[in-house]
């Protein structure tokens, strides 16, 4: 699975320091932690057209998958689109396909970067954000942020459906990693 999951096993020890320092001095019923097992468990379980049958077919074009698709890739997929449902993403962006249009994707009331990971924000609301650029009346491009979802306070939400939320948000991004990897080589592909 290659970087990724390198890349969350070195967070998930960091934060597994953290927890322990954290619970010599407090128990914290919102820390944020991933069992990388599981992730490895579920990679490469189906075939690629049984991954392939899960995805609409709206999505399929629209991203190019087909059957020699990076199982990875399609597992990813898959997942996002069961949290897709789960989270009711769908009442705010109703068409699959352009959910990928987005350049961007976050979440206010929740730590997304490495020294924070999974930390609610005490006080704040937690939202997931999809941000898009479009030309204002100058026809300067300008950063447009479209609320995907609204989940009430931070400190209110259930660790289970928090760690769903941020799964969301990570899953969409692996993706959209995939995509950018796909622009670069159609780009060296010219240079041949």
């Amino acid at each position: 699975m290659g970087v990724s999951v390198e890349r969350l096993r070195t967070i998930n020890e960091k934060l597994k320091r953290k927890i322990e320092q954290k619970a010599s001095k407090s128990s914290d019923d919102n820390l944020f932690t991933i069992d990388v097992a599981t992730i490895d468990d579920t990679v490469g379980t189906s075939s690629n057209g049984d991954l392939l049958s899960q995805i609409p077919e709206e999505l399929r074009s629209a991203i190019e998958l087909n059957e020699k698709s990076d199982s990875v890739r399609l597992d990813n997929i898959v997942r996002m689109l069961e949290l897709y449902k789960k989270l009711d993403i769908e009442k705010k962006a109703p068409n699959l396909a352009e959910i990928f249009v987005y350049k961007a994707m976050n979440i206010s009331g929740i730590g997304l970067k490495e020294e924070d990971f999974g930390e609610i924000r005490e006080g704040k609301y937690v939202q997931i954000i999809a941000i898009t650029y479009e030309p204002d009346k100058n026809g300067k491009k300008k950063a447009k942020n479209i609320s995907l979802g609204y989940f009430g306070k931070a400190e209110t939400l259930d660790k289970d459906f928090k760690n769903e939320i941020i799964e969301f948000v990570l899953r969409w991004r692996y993706e959209k990693a995939f995509q950018n990897l796909k622009h670069y080589r159609v780009l060296l592909a010219r240079l041949s």
